[in-house]
């Protein structure tokens, strides 16, 4: 070995025969290595989805030569990249594995937690991973030890077996502008190719083809995550035409809201907040149906319905651009845009709002700036004197609402117009203790037959919930005293955490297959309604109870303006048309019939209609200042 080793690092002379041996040493131990990185993802992925057997994934990747490359190759180019950048093959080595495996355990632990893969644009919530991941337990299971271990032990070996080959610059130059164009081809070519990412993708024998989730994991992890850098750019939609989006916005001209009925608007969407006893085992518990009793007693008295979400247990911003922008899916925010908000701001309403968290979260704090907020209230100028972010998670409901009517009380005695206020909660965020009660046991083991794990995690969340909704109806009932006109629209932003790998759901035998409008709704779905005080109702000549329908966030706001009679800006009422079309309009590409039916595939009127809506909700995004001009 030590012979070898002399051999291989300290080559003599010019001898051709050593030279060839040399670099051909190196080529095939440095490729090997970067293909052993590749197949150590594999795993990992086949493992991350708890719901979908392991081996028949890892089959799948095998019994398919074009998928198992896309995921072997991106290793190999990268760690050739950086060979001709660095000159040393263990420092490439080791470049390339931490982020090829920390792709792997990031996806691998996100799918754990909150059931969704690593896509391209979380690298952009970096900042948030820590507050994210906080109170989480990351296992560390046999298949990541095994995973460390090679990984380490392959990093010895490039320390001790490989040489460090080519050292004159000119040619790791050429080497590494030739590694640098190989790789860009391969990212526009097979990396980001929608046919190929399709043709690749299992049938229903394996996965559900309608989760964007499953069919993600059917591909390994390097693989659908280099394929979703694409999504980092602007995208216009397919066919877009520019002229099709301000044609349909010229067509409808914005309607001011009459001066004798601006109403004050109170919205609040609500962390994790679901309604359990639609859960057909927990709504046939007593202590689960006392929680809810008061919430129901709000929908009786309200406009109520289903938000059918993009999000399951995380991504709570998504259903809140969705509400305040109208959008059914966006681009990153990063400059004034157009929205329902800068629309109360030109109908001479005072949009202000809160959030007891920080500011940096999600980057709220230009964002609500870009989106039409005059003021907002986070932990860094507002709340750290009440509570503590990190308390806020638990306790802060009661704490938040009264600073809503608060602050509402002294801009209408300040006489500052009327108000539309949107808060954000942030008390009932996961995770949420697993291995005891912390408080109220609404469930019993014992009682129920259920499992203790999710005995656990519901009766915890319950416990917060509880306090939510007491809190809620106690700004109603102070809402109701007030002579002012108040009109409250609440909702909650996606489902609860439920254990890793959703085992406190699974424990009560939910079904989250997505093959069916029931599994559907249990995976997406969320409470929301619209409350009015006696004096609103006066005002509007409306009583503001029944049932508002289930539809996509976007279509929330289009709904509240309806049941205050108001006709509202022109991209709003051209939403009137696209719901109508289809009340479903998710991202994943699944729509909903006249008929209630879930579906991927519309008719050719409906058809139409929603690609006028992403032609549309992209040029307001990109096209359209807050003032409604063109950029």
């Amino acid at each position: 070995m030590a012979h070898l080793y002399r051999v291989i690092r300290f080559p003599k002379g010019s001898d051709p025969r050593y030279q060839l041996w040399h670099h051909l040493w190196l080529a095939l131990g440095l490729t090997a290595l970067g293909v052993l990185l590749g197949w150590l993802t594999l795993p990992l992925a086949a493992a991350a989805d708890s719901e979908l057997s392991s081996q028949a994934l890892l089959d799948y990747y095998l019994q398919q030569p074009q998928l198992l490359w896309l995921n072997l190759l991106a290793p190999v180019l990268l760690i050739w990249l950086l060979y001709f950048l660095i000159g040393r093959c263990w420092a490439a080595y080791l470049l390339t594995a931490l982020p090829v495996l920390a792709i792997a355990l990031v996806n691998y632990y996100k799918m754990q937690l909150r059931g969704d893969p690593l896509v391209a644009s979380d690298l952009k919530l970096v900042n948030e991973a820590g507050g994210i991941v906080g109170g989480y337990t990351l296992d560390i299971t046999p298949l990541i030890q095994n995973t460390l271990v090679w990984a380490a032990a392959s990093l010895l070996l490039a320390l001790i077996l490989l040489p460090r080959g080519v050292r004159r610059l000119s040619i790791r130059a050429m080497g590494f502008f030739s590694a640098a164009a190989i790789t860009a081809t391969a990212l526009w070519g097979p990396y980001f190719s929608n046919d190929l990412y399709r043709q690749t993708t299992p049938g229903e024998e394996l996965i559900n083809p309608w989760s964007d989730t499953k069919v993600y994991i059917s591909h390994g992890v390097l693989y659908p995550f280099l394929y979703t850098v694409q999504t980092l750019l602007p995208t216009q939609p397919q066919g877009y035409d520019a002229q099709v989006a301000e044609t349909i916005l010229a067509s409808y001209e914005e309607a001011d809201i009459p001066e004798d009925q601006k109403v004050n608007v109170v919205g609040v969407m609500l962390e994790a907040f679901c309604n359990l006893t639609d859960f057909s085992t927990l709504g046939e518990v007593e202590a689960v149906q006392n929680v809810y009793a008061p919430w129901h007693w709000l929908e009786e008295h309200a406009v109520s319905g289903n938000l059918l979400t993009n999000i399951f247990a995380g991504g709570t911003v998504d259903t809140e651009w969705c509400f305040l922008t109208g959008y059914s899916s966006y681009d990153d925010f990063t400059q004034p845009t157009d929205s329902y908000v800068w629309y109360f701001d030109r109908q001479g309403y005072n949009t202000r709002g809160s959030h007891p968290g920080n500011g940096w979260f999600y980057n709220r704090q230009n964002i609500n700036q870009y989106l039409g907020f005059q003021e907002y209230w986070f932990s860094e100028n507002h709340y750290a004197e009440l509570v503590d972010p990190v308390g806020a998670q638990w306790n802060s409901d009661y704490l938040l609402v009264d600073e809503i009517v608060d602050d509402l009380q002294t801009q209408l005695e300040e006489d500052n117009g009327p108000v539309f206020s949107f808060s954000v909660s942030i008390q009932n965020h996961g995770p949420y203790e697993w291995t005891y009660t912390a408080n109220e046991a609404y469930l019993d083991p014992e009682e129920t037959g259920l499992p203790e794990e999710a005995c656990h995690v519901f009766n915890n969340y319950l416990h917060g919930v509880s306090m939510t909704i007491s809190a809620l109806t106690g700004m109603v009932h102070d809402l109701e005293e007030m002579e002012e006109p108040v009109v409250v629209v609440l909702f909650g932003d996606h489902k609860p955490w439920g254990g890793n790998g959703n085992s406190a759901y699974t424990g009560i035998g939910t079904d989250f297959s997505l093959t069916s409008l029931d599994s559907f709704y249990e995976y997406y779905s969320t409470p929301y309604l619209i409350w009015a005080n006696s004096a609103a109702k006066e005002v509007l000549n409306n009583d503001f109870e029944g049932d508002g329908g289930d539809f996509s966030p976007c279509f929330l706001m289009q709904e509240f303006f309806d049941q205050c009679g108001w006709t509202g800006p022109s991209y709003l009422q051209f939403t009137r048309e696209v719901r109508q079309a289809t009340p479903l309009v998710h991202q994943q590409g699944l729509y909903l019939t006249q008929d209630g039916q879930l579906t991927d595939t519309l008719d050719e009127e409906q058809e139409e209609v929603v690609r006028d809506l992403y032609f549309t909700q992209y040029y307001r995004q990109h096209k359209i200042t807050p003032t409604g001009e063109n950029l």
